[in-house]
């Protein structure tokens, strides 16, 4: 270790000229950082260096720690007056920092740690229940590049380093209880050049066969942990209704006991039958254990209704269920144990697991459904094998951060379905399939148009490409 501290205190003084032929390297990194860190947070960087990464995360308390004096002396510097940063001469191997962060960052670390495992042990303690740990690190393909810049000055020389497989770190942050959530590689050509760039780095690295090739293995972890919580766990049953009358009575009475209390909250939406008056005789008439609300949405199209709900739900954990019951609220007690549990921190329903009754989904549909699973696993990078079912669980705390990561995207999504996945992709989230037996309807018809939807739908998974997978 003394070796590799005599090596970066060198570096600190020697650096800047590799520092600006890796200008657009580094760019281009940060906006991947940028993707998955959003301004505002907590953020630890482990082996900080020169501390201008941390810096241009902006975050509310950024922590960043190295083992080299001279390095944190040079980001004391340089960033040492920006509000919220603060820079510690740290050995990350004989312990933490002693405090709990959103995110930790370690960047093209991991080559120059003699115990990688001890590391990622000890940010466990630098870490709560929703913490991601963002690690980078060389494909080994280029190692015979890098070699070949650092002879002609680019790089920095290089001590003997660890350069490990994705394989190899995946392993090693598992034996550290971290559980790694999305893993891709980015970035082709390290260099800003018109037109070329973008299509090497944001679409070409991305596509079958090439996206091999990426420079950089960038990984997103969390911690193997139960959701954190204060006592019990309360849950919100958001039940949007649109022409469901004949389903509300059923709904209240198979609608299960989920946690310490359990809110059913029904959202009537422009129904042409009497689904509005439905709802208040039968609630008025309900003597059962769950308390429950009625409202009316303000706006049209299904996820308007979700997120009238949601916004009045005031349970610990939130879960959508369909009026129609064909995907059945008895099930929802798994949703729950696999969300409380810290198995996921996103539940999706998914009705292609199991066999299905005779008439719940027609043949043109199911493809659509298996097509679009598969473009959203594409576009989120987390496996999902039925993105269109209703029933979807996740901790109302993320929930309320998932509406302001995807403020930018507008209103493109009428029925939430994509709107809740984006999300929670864009929150790096760890997304959980968890199979449904899909029953016919007992009242009423689908609500759904299979080709004017579907092309809506279409042009909903471009929209996620382009804008979650291309930017």
């Amino acid at each position: 270790m003394s070796g590799f501290r005599e090596h970066f205190n060198w570096v600190a003084d020697n650096d800047a000229g590799p520092r600006r032929v890796q200008r657009d390297f580094h760019g281009q990194l940060l906006r991947q950082y940028r993707q998955r860190i959003p301004e505002g947070g907590r953020v630890l960087e482990v082996g900080c260096g020169g501390g201008d990464l941390l810096a241009a995360l902006r975050p509310v308390r950024g922590v960043g720690i190295d083992f080299s004096p001279r390095m944190i002396a040079k980001a004391r510097a340089t960033h040492g007056k920006q509000a919220g940063l603060e820079f510690r001469e740290l050995d990350i191997e004989e312990g933490g920092p002693g405090e709990q962060f959103d995110h930790i960052v370690l960047d093209y670390l991991t080559g120059y740690l003699t115990d990688i495992q001890r590391v990622l042990q000890h940010l466990q303690s630098a870490a709560h229940s929703r913490t991601r740990l963002h690690l980078t690190s060389l494909n080994t393909l280029w190692l015979f590049p890098l070699r070949l810049a650092v002879r002609l000055g680019a790089v920095m020389p290089q001590p003997p380093s660890n350069w490990l497989s994705h394989t190899d770190l995946f392993n090693l942050l598992e034996l550290a209880d971290w559980e790694v959530v999305s893993f891709e590689r980015v970035q082709l050509f390290p260099f800003n050049w018109p037109l070329l760039s973008p299509l090497l780095n944001k679409i070409f690295v991305r596509l079958p066969g090439f996206r091999h090739l990426g420079i950089t293995l960038f990984i997103t972890a969390r911690p193997r942990r139960c959701y954190e919580r204060r006592g019990a766990v309360s849950c919100s049953v958001v039940v949007p209704a649109r022409n469901e009358a004949g389903n509300i009575r059923t709904a209240l009475e198979r609608i299960p006991t989920l946690g310490s209390r359990t809110e059913v909250i029904f959202v009537e939406g422009h129904s042409r039958d009497d689904t509005w008056g439905t709802i208040q005789r039968e609630v008025a008439a309900y003597r059962g254990p769950h308390l429950v609300r009625i409202l009316q949405q303000p706006g049209r199209g299904k996820w308007d209704a979700v997120r009238t709900g949601c916004a009045a739900a005031r349970g610990d954990v939130i879960v959508v269920q369909d009026a129609d019951l064909t995907a059945p609220p008895e099930d929802l007690p798994k949703f729950y144990a696999a969300l409380v549990s810290g198995a996921a921190e996103f539940v999706n329903g998914s009705r292609l697991v199991y066999p299905m009754e005779g008439q719940a989904m027609r043949f043109l549909n199911l493809l659509g459904n298996k097509f679009f699973a598969l473009a959203l696993s594409y576009v989120l990078g987390q496996k999902v094998k039925d993105s269109l079912c209703g029933t979807k669980m996740l901790a109302r705390s993320d929930y309320e951060l998932l509406l302001r990561r995807i403020e930018q995207f507008g209103d493109f999504d009428p029925f939430g379905d994509f709107n809740l996945l984006f999300g929670a992709s864009l929150l790096n989230l760890r997304i959980r399939d968890l199979p449904v037996r899909y029953h016919d309807r007992t009242y009423g018809t689908t609500n759904i148009s299979r080709f004017r939807h579907g092309w809506l739908l279409l042009r909903m998974t471009w929209f996620g490409l382009w804008h979650l997978k291309f930017t």
